[in-house]
């Protein structure tokens, strides 16, 4: 297992790859669906379409909170194609670490004309 930093480069570079290929303009879908191909290629563990439940008064409730990726079981992808990240994105990624007990975070924008001006590492220090 790597190390969050090194597995978060990992990623980005991934990433990266992935975006000079296909550009900007696309659906997320598509995104998330070759970021998951590159990383898997890539050697490392991922799993897509996580489950996150919320837990309200100690009840559990699937409300169809879905994690996009989550990399070597640590690291929380959030995948977006949309023309500018607002502070929605950020709080809903900081919720999903939280939720989901994980601590650093990506949020990609693929809408972007360099994928690096669309790239956010967040930390969450429950």
């Amino acid at each position: 297992m790597l190390n969050g930093q090194h597995t978060t480069e990992k990623i980005i570079g991934c990433a990266i790859a992935v975006h000079s290929h296909l550009g900007p303009g696309l659906l997320e879908s598509t995104y998330q669906a070759c970021l998951y191909y590159k990383l898997t290629k890539s050697g490392l563990t991922v799993d897509k379409e996580v489950a996150l439940p919320v837990y309200f008064e100690g009840i559990k409730l699937d409300c169809g909170y879905r994690i996009d990726l989550l990399v070597e079981n640590s690291v929380v992808v959030e995948v977006k194609s949309v023309e500018k990240l607002i502070p929605i994105h950020t709080s809903q990624l900081l919720t999903y670490l939280k939720l989901s007990g994980h601590r650093i975070g990506l949020l990609m924008n693929f809408n972007e004309c360099r994928l690096v001006d669309g790239v956010k590492r967040i930390m969450n220090g429950f």
